[in-house]
């Protein structure tokens, strides 16, 4: 229930972002908060766990249709490179920290009325965006001659479902299970066929093309590996929280609350930083400093108080966030503008494939353990060799030039 709506996230954005640009972002943009507030209302009202799932799915579809569009919108509304860099940082903020808070507003919830209405709640919110764009959002330039790439948009999706399985049943399985390989091994065949149907299409899903661009590859791998560590480690705490700790749902959201607000601080300061040190020294400063507070959370116990964890997790959410912004805008300057669409999608994709693969790693490393916190403490250090992966990528890929304009921009 966990992964059905991050696989479909991660592997849908690449086609709902050539969408929008064979369309228009913006209608493509409004169908998106119409399937998602549907799917939310859905979520809510399922009667069983199968429709639940379902519905989950088609939430993930709304939202892999969402994402790279509002980018797309962004990036067309803001020409200049400073200003697009602000609107970044604020895109950002505003979406980590609602990600952010979901632990507590959905504690919340639950503890006042119970599962369904967490998806309720989406649903004026739904219909708000709706009303804002409808109302306020320009439409952007749209090329006809894009296509949808469908069967490399299934194996794409196929390629992630088999990863994501094979992890998860992994630890419950142990990894020498024939059914583990054999899931490994589908989504090295199916990924191996997904690459190749892109090389020969006249109208991929991903060109390919996009990556001989340093800082386009150095981005994704970058999302990729970030986002392994920061929701594999949000979904493993949350965890501690409430087996260990024996927080309730509430008080696990209470928990995250600091890390939340250090997470709007650093978006918000991220585009400034940025601007005086360069894309590259931010990127590699956001992925060092949460390495550290991945490692400084080693010593915890069943019995460690709250106090002791929270400096450690504010640094974590800090660094992370710091990183978002100037990431961003390198991937979205380093396309021309009218790639800008599935530039975003890129990114995104491999954030969310990310999540995808943290929450399942980091999860089956917990749960084939007889005990909590081995596994706890494993998942600590994969998140920080992660962490140190991306660092050591960003200072080997991105050049070091200093100022908020992107090398796209320098060349236009």
């Amino acid at each position: 229930m966990v992964n059905a709506y991050p696989i479909a996230f991660a592997a849908l954005i690449l086609s709902a972002g050539a969408l929008g640009d064979r369309i228009g972002s913006r209608r493509v943009f409004i169908a998106g908060f119409a399937i998602f507030t549907a799917a939310s209302l859905a979520c809510a009202a399922a009667p069983t766990l199968a429709i639940l799932i379902g519905a989950r799915l088609i939430q993930g579809i709304g939202a892999a249709v969402l994402v790279p569009n509002s980018l797309a919108l962004l990036n067309h509304a803001h020409p200049d490179p400073e200003q697009r860099q602000h609107a970044v940082a604020i895109w950002a903020a505003g979406a980590s920290l609602a990600l952010t808070a979901g632990p507590l507003v959905g504690g919340a919830l639950i503890a006042l009325s119970g599962w369904r209405s967490i998806f309720l709640v989406n649903v004026p919110i739904g219909l708000i965006g709706l009303w804002l764009t409808v109302r306020y959002a320009q439409e952007t330039e749209r090329a006809p001659a894009q296509r949808l790439d469908l069967v490399g948009q299934s194996c794409a999706m196929l390629a992630l479902t088999c990863l994501a399985a094979a992890m998860i049943e992994g630890g419950r399985l142990g990894w020498a299970d024939r059914r583990v390989a054999g899931g490994f091994v589908a989504a090295v065949v199916l990924l191996a066929a997904f690459i190749r149907v892109e090389q020969r299409s006249q109208h991929p899903m991903l060109p390919l093309g996009l990556f001989s661009s340093a800082e386009f590859s150095i981005a994704s791998v970058a999302g990729l590996l970030v986002n392994i560590a920061f929701y594999g480690m949000i979904f493993v705490f949350s965890l501690y929280f409430q087996r260990l700790q024996r927080y309730s749902p509430l008080q696990t959201g209470l928990a995250f609350v600091p890390m939340s607000g250090a997470i709007l601080i650093a978006n918000l300061i991220a585009s400034r930083a940025t601007a005086i040190a360069g894309p590259r020294a931010i990127i590699a400063l956001g992925t060092a400093i949460s390495a550290v507070g991945s490692l400084a959370l080693l010593p915890i116990t069943a019995g460690s108080s709250y106090l002791s964890m929270l400096v450690p997790l504010i640094v974590m959410g800090a660094g992370l966030d710091l990183l978002v912004p100037p990431l961003t805008a390198t991937m979205l300057g380093s396309v021309a503008k009218g790639q800008s669409g599935i530039a975003s999608g890129v990114l995104n994709s491999m954030r969310q494939s990310g999540s995808v693969l943290g929450v399942a790693l980091l999860g089956s490393l917990v749960a084939q353990q007889s005990t909590f916190l081995p596994g706890m403490r494993s998942a600590l250090v994969v998140a920080a060799a992660a962490l140190a992966a991306a660092c050591a990528a960003v200072l080997a890929g991105i050049p070091g030039y200093k100022g908020s304009k992107t090398k796209q921009d320098q060349r236009t």
